[in-house]
């Protein structure tokens, strides 16, 4: 058991067409007491009729899916269940992809050729405020942040609402921007942590995101999160 959970278990989605793929990540899903295997499906269709009636804490899906994109039940589960925490498990990892389904909701990427996947440690990563990616995802995201034209950025904030976060707010994004966890950025600044999640959802709801790894870039693409700076003490 890799955590005690205080209440119920969190509530797992899968949706994976491969069935050795589908299986090992629902007994991975089940070996956890703090999880608990709430559906799993092989296509888009039977997962988004699911999804507009059943609950889910967490959705685990692939991209590349017999009826479709994968995208479409990322977009679904952020739209119906905005407290949900999503993360990619799939072979794909072209820059669209992966940009695609961090702005459509996902916080985590990770790759079936990456290894053996610890399905219950990435998940609970996840739910704690972290973002799990393969290392190759995780790089990319970051060399493309980096690369981006400074003449564009300039273009893109002019034309966005002016946004503005307090010291709190700015605090706390710039810790989850160098990987820190709720429960981290709550000792840190030595609040609870659910005044954290009070301040993310503030965030979210200013810069019109719906997941971690977008809070961050949109706030770097608006100047106001420097990445590059040493991890705050």
């Amino acid at each position: 058991m890799l955590q005690k959970t205080a209440g119920r278990p969190l509530d797992v989605m899968v949706v994976e067409d491969d069935p050795v793929t589908r299986k090992t990540l629902c007994l991975g899903i089940k070996a956890e007491p703090s999880l608990r295997l709430a559906a799993d499906f092989d296509n888009i269709y039977q997962a988004l009729t699911w999804l507009e009636t059943g609950t889910v804490d967490v959705l685990l899906t692939d991209l590349g899916l017999p009826d479709g994109s994968g995208l479409e039940v990322i977009k679904a589960c952020a739209r119906n269940h905005p407290h949900c925490d999503i993360m990619v498990v799939t072979i794909s990892s072209d820059e669209e992809n992966v940009l695609a389904s961090i702005e459509a909701g996902a916080s985590g990427y990770i790759l079936k050729d990456a290894g053996r996947i610890d399905v219950a440690r990435s998940i609970l990563d996840m739910r704690a405020g972290g973002a799990p990616m393969s290392p190759t995802i995780a790089r990319m995201v970051l060399a493309k942040m980096r690369n981006k034209k400074p003449e564009a950025e300039a273009a893109a904030v002019e034309e966005a609402e002016p946004v503005t976060l307090t010291k709190r707010e700015a605090a706390i994004l710039e810790l989850i921007a160098h990987g820190g966890s709720y429960g981290e950025v709550a000792r840190v600044l030595s609040v609870s942590v659910g005044t954290v999640q009070t301040h993310i959802k503030n965030i979210y709801a200013k810069l019109s995101v719906h997941s971690r790894g977008e809070a961050v870039f949109e706030a770097h693409r608006r100047g106001l999160l420097q990445l590059g700076r040493p991890k705050p003490e």
